[in-house]
């Protein structure tokens, strides 16, 4: 298989994978790290592009499924989900792909997602209150949590006879 559809192939399957996640409707604390970890997997496996189309995609799925009940957020959404995928890559690429890169990826990432989505529910979109909480610190602790899934995950398929290293 060619490199090109082979990334294609596996972008569609992470996008697959996150879509079926979501439409399990599980609770927030089970989906935000799970969709989190797609999206690093996604970039870990396939690249930074990759893990930000699997990122675009999420908010509208979320929306559709009913777990997003404020659409006008979608977009800063879409761009949190941007920034932490490429906070994440950054941190490895200029720190290594050891526990320091990948740990500071994952803080710089969830950080800035969880300062913009705080930014767009505190001063730019009209929420509910309920929402402007949900889309704050449970944030910044899903995106942590679904970073130490998908580098976990990504070390035990690794050991499991993948060439690449994490």
């Amino acid at each position: 298989m060619k490199n090109s559809l082979r990334s294609l192939v596996l972008t569609a399957l992470f996008i697959a994978i996150t879509v079926v996640i979501q439409a399990l409707r599980m609770p927030q604390p089970f989906t935000g790290p799970l969709v989190n970890c797609m999206l690093l997997l996604s970039a870990l496996f396939v690249g930074p592009i990759a893990g930000i189309l699997v990122g675009l995609i999420t908010p509208w799925v979320a929306s559709l499924v009913g777990i997003l009940g404020v659409p006008a957020l979608i977009p800063f959404i879409m761009l949190s989900n941007g920034i932490y995928v490429l906070g994440f890559y950054l941190g490895r690429k200029l720190l290594g792909k050891k526990v320091l890169g990948s740990a500071a990826g994952i803080a710089g990432g969830a950080a800035v997602k969880f300062l913009l989505l705080s930014l767009a529910v505190n001063f730019i979109v009209e929420v509910p209150p309920a929402a402007a909480k949900a889309m704050q610190l449970p944030q910044l602790f899903t995106a942590i949590a679904g970073g130490v899934l998908a580098v976990l995950a990504a070390k035990l398929i690794a050991r499991s006879g993948r060439k690449e290293q994490f």
